[in-house]
C-alpha cells in the first residue's frame, strides 16, 4: 500500500496585482534527510476568477495532481489538497520574494520554500524496461464515465495491431491517488505491464484514478467500494467497443487494486478472470495494525503496549459514531498513549500535537474507515472465475504469508475450481528483485518489474482465454 511522500504577493498591491503576481510556476525542493531531496513544481493559474493549482513532483515523475482549492489572502497561500491527502501552507516573504511554508501529506510535514526560477533536477534514474516508440501496437487515449458517481475517467487503451476482437485486461492501481502508469518511486509499473501484455496479443486499459491526472471527481471522498464502481464503468466501456472480445475481459489489481478487483468482479457477470498482485487477504484493520508495527519509523519502549494502543485507535476510528465524536475520542486516546512516545523523539509539545492532529485526520478519512471494516476474503470467497494471486517474499507492506493464507482459505471455502497462488522469492511490493524489500529501496532499483512476474501473468492469462 502504498503512499505519495509528497503564496504570493506583496500586501500593498491590489487584489488584481496579487492575481498577476501569484499566477505562474513556483519551484521548491524539500529535504527528506540522509541527503535525499524531493522537488516540487506548483503551477498556479487564474481560471474564471479563481486560483487553480496543478502540482508536479519531478523527483517521483508525478504530474497532474489537482488540489481542490487554492486561496491567497494577506500574503498567505493555502493550497488545499484534501482530495489527495496533501496541503501546502506558506507566507510570502517580501524581502526574499518567495513563499516560506510547509508541504504536508497526512501526518508528515516538510518545510518547503517556493520561488520563481527553475530548480535544478537530477537526471532521472535509468529505467531500461520502459518502452520506446514506435510501439508495435496501437495506443488510444480514451475517456469513459461512471454515471453513478458523475465521474469521467481518462486512460490509455493499447491494442494489438491486427484485425479481430481482442481479449483485454483492466489494470487497477494501489492505494492513494495514482496515474494510469501507477507512477511510484520513479517507476511506472503499469506502463511496463501494459506494453508487455499488448505485445502478447492482449489489449490493456489503464486509467488515471478519479480526481487525478485527467480524470474528474474527488479522490478523498471515495472508498474502495466507490473505486470498484469505476472498474465496472471501465468494463461497460469496453463492452461498447467492436474490437473487444466480450468473453475475455479480465482484471489485474495491484495492492489495493487487488481487493478492488474481487469486489468489482462480484458486481457483474462480464469479468472472466482476475489477477491479484500483492493483494491482501485479511481484514483491513488487521493489515493496518501490522503495518503500524512493521513500517513504523521509530522505536517504542513497550511493543505490547504500543500494539494495544494502535488496536484501540483503529477500533475507535472504525466505529459508526459521528466523526466529531471519533476525533475527540482519538485525541484523548493519542494524548494518553502515543504522545509520551513521540515527545522524546520530536522534542516539544507543539510538534507532538501537530503529529497527533495529522494522525487523527489520516485515521478518519472515508477511505480508511471503510478499509478498516472491509475483509477482501469475503469477496474472494464468492469468486467462481479463475484467479491468479502473486506475492513477493520481500514485500514489507503486504506480508506474503498471512495474506496468501487468507486468499487461499477464501478460495478453498468458496470451492473455486481454478486458482493459482504463487509466492515469489526475493520480490518486493512492486515485484522488483530486491535485497531488503524496504520502501526506500524501490527507487534505487533499476528494474521496474521482474521478468518472471511479467511472464507468469501473461502465460496464465493466455492459458485462461475462452
Amino acid at each position: 500500500m502504498k503512499k505519495i511522500h509528497i503564496t504570493i504577493a506583496i500586501l500593498l498591491y491590489s487584489v488584481l496585482s496579487f492575481s498577476q503576481d501569484i499566477i505562474g510556476k513556483w519551484y521548491g525542493t524539500a529535504e527528506l534527510g540522509e541527503g535525499k531531496e524531493i522537488s516540487f513544481i506548483f503551477n498556479i493559474e487564474d481560471t474564471e476568477n479563481k486560483y487553480v493549482t496543478t502540482i508536479e513532483i519531478p523527483t517521483q515523475r508525478m504530474s497532474g495532481l489537482k488540489p481542490q482549492k487554492t486561496s491567497f489572502k494577506n500574503g498567505a497561500l493555502f493550497i488545499d489538497g484534501a482530495n489527495l491527502g496533501i496541503k501546502y501552507e506558506g507566507n510570502f516573504n517580501e524581502n526574499t520574494q518567495q513563499f516560506e511554508g510547509t508541504f504536508s501529506e497526512g501526518p508528515t510535514a516538510l518545510p518547503l520554500i517556493l520561488k520563481r526560477g527553475k530548480i535544478k533536477l537530477e537526471k532521472t534514474t535509468k529505467r531500461p524496461q520502459e518502452p520506446v516508440k514506435p510501439y508495435p501496437y496501437n495506443e488510444e487515449e480514451v475517456v469513459f464515465k461512471n454515471e453513478e458517481a458523475n465521474v469521467s475517467l481518462s486512460g490509455t487503451l493499447t491494442l494489438p495491431r491486427t484485425n479481430g476482437k481482442f481479449p483485454v485486461v483492466i489494470l487497477i492501481s494501489g492505494s492513494g491517488p495514482q496515474d494510469r502508469d501507477e507512477t511510484f518511486s520513479n517507476h511506472k509499473p503499469f506502463w511496463i505491464l501494459a506494453d508487455y501484455l499488448t505485445r502478447k496479443g492482449i489489449a490493456v486499459l489503464r486509467y488515471d484514478d478519479r480526481g487525478f491526472g485527467k480524470s474528474t471527481g474527488n479522490f478523498s471522498n471515495a472508498t474502495t467500494k466507490d473505486f470498484s464502481t469505476d472498474v465496472i464503468s471501465a468494463v461497460n466501456y469496453l463492452k461498447s467497443r467492436a474490437d473487444i472480445d466480450l468473453n475475455n475481459i479480465g482484471l489485474i489489481g495491484h495492492s489495493e487494486g487487488g481487493i478492488i478487483a474481487p469486489l468489482a468482479a462480484n458486481q457483474t457477470n462480464d469479468v472472466s478472470f482476475i489477477v491479484l498482485l500483492a493483494s491482501t487477504g485479511i481484514l483491513g484493520s488487521e493489515l493496518s495494525l501490522i503495518q503500524s508495527k512493521t513500517l513504523r519509523p521509530f522505536p517504542v519502549p513497550d511493543e505490547d503496549a504500543y500494539e494495544k494502543a494502535i488496536r484501540k485507535a483503529i477500533k475507535i476510528a472504525g466505529s459508526d459514531k459521528e466523526i466529531s465524536a471519533i476525533k475527540s475520542e482519538l485525541t484523548t486516546h493519542y494524548n494518553a498513549t502515543i504522545a509520551p512516545i513521540l515527545k522524546p523523539l520530536v522534542g516539544n509539545d507543539a510538534k507532538v500535537s501537530e503529529i497527533i492532529k495529522g494522525l487523527i485526520e489520516t485515521r478518519t478519512t472515508p477511505w480508511i474507515r471503510y478499509f478498516y471494516n472491509y475483509n477482501p476474503a469475503n469477496e474472494i470467497e464468492k469468486l467462481s472465475i479463475p484467479v491468479l494471486s502473486l506475492n513477493g517474499t520481500n514485500d514489507t507492506q503486504v506480508l506474503a504469508e498471512i495474506n496468501q493464507k487468507g486468499i487461499k482459505d477464501a478460495l478453498s471455502k468458496g470451492k473455486n475450481k481454478d486458482y493459482k497462488i504463487l509466492k515469489l522469492q526475493g520480490l518486493n511490493h512492486l515485484f522488483q528483485e530486491s535485497k531488503t524489500g524496504e520502501m526506500d529501496e524501490y527507487e534505487l532499483i533499476e528494474q521496474t518489474i521482474s521478468p518472471i512476474v511479467l511472464k507468469e501473468i501473461s502465460n496464465w492469462v493466455l492459458a485462461h482465454l475462452k
